[in-house]
């Protein structure tokens, strides 16, 4: 990395850490406009953006798009203020999504929860925290291990254990967590350097990380999907079964949960187009680049 790179990351996170104190009293619209205006001063991401809703949306009009992408835009802004207080106390857990997760738990088996960077994941995951199982999320490392700290210190205040994606970990502690009656979150949506499958997503292969697959293939553990939606000044939990047949050849099984988890995600997100980051790269990987790469 060159040097006026890291100066600049080096800024970054400085600024970001001085200003958490009032990230964390701000209003909220100040986020969502924060978000607003990130749409209009970064070309590169609003490009991005407009790329994948083409993907995603060819039969709307550039105009439907960009109000799309700004809405989304805004709804990371409010987000990241919503993170920086850590407070789940608005996310409202209605009785036939608390019946599903309680049913899923009951088998014993523990829980694999796939869930996608849609509304408030970081809320999402502190709400199920204080529902009793212990909790844990696989997650990615920051790019600087003060903000890797910073992450740790607010998920463990709210009761969620973390399994970093770069530590020696092994898949056997996961499982063992499981075992024990955890519940393990992933986010799935996104086209990380991580072992995938290539599923529709939008009536296009997307590669799509298989580690909430393979721990439910392995283990036995039922698989559900979950996010909390926006609604009014708070959220609501949204969980869903995600039944794919199971053969017990365990990469079928973690390609088909894969895919049928990425099939739910796809209609959340249809229905709440606003609430989803679309200046991820989401269809970067594709079969024909592997190809070529092997």
């Amino acid at each position: 990395m060159s040097f006026s790179k890291r100066a600049r990351r080096e800024l970054r996170v400085r600024a970001l850490l001085a200003a958490l104190p009032l990230l964390r009293v701000l209003p909220l619209q100040a986020g969502a406009l924060i978000g607003t205006l990130a749409w209009y001063l970064s070309p590169r991401q609003r490009r991005l953006a407009r790329e994948q809703l083409a993907i995603a949306f060819p039969e709307k009009s550039p105009k439907e798009r960009d109000r799309i992408g700004r809405a989304s835009f805004a709804n990371l802004g409010r987000a990241a203020l919503e993170t920086a207080r850590n407070d789940a106390s608005e996310v409202e857990v209605p009785p036939a999504e608390d019946a599903i997760f309680r049913a899923a738990h009951a088998q014993g088996k523990g829980v694999v929860v796939a869930s996608a960077h849609l509304g408030s994941w970081e809320l999402f995951a502190r709400r199920m925290a204080a529902l009793g199982p212990p909790c844990a999320v696989v997650a990615k490392e920051a790019q600087d291990p003060r903000l890797t700290a910073l992450l740790e210190r607010t998920r463990a205040g709210a009761g969620l254990k973390i399994f970093w994606r770069g530590s020696t970990f092994s898949a056997r502690e996961v499982l063992r967590f499981l075992e024990s009656g955890g519940v393990v979150g992933i986010l799935i949506d996104q086209d990380t350097r991580v072992a995938g499958h290539f599923v529709p997503f939008f009536g296009r292969p997307a590669f799509t990380p298989r580690a909430a697959g393979d721990l439910a293939a392995i283990s036995g553990a039922p698989m559900l999907f979950g996010c909390a939606h926006r609604r009014g000044r708070g959220h609501r939990v949204t969980l869903r079964s995600i039944d794919a047949a199971r053969s017990g050849d365990r990469d079928a099984d973690s390609l088909a949960l894969t895919a049928e988890a990425t099939r739910v995600i796809e209609e959340e997100i249809r229905a709440r187009p606003a609430e989803w980051v679309w200046m991820h790269p989401r269809w970067r990987t594709q079969p024909s680049g592997i190809a070529r790469e092997k």
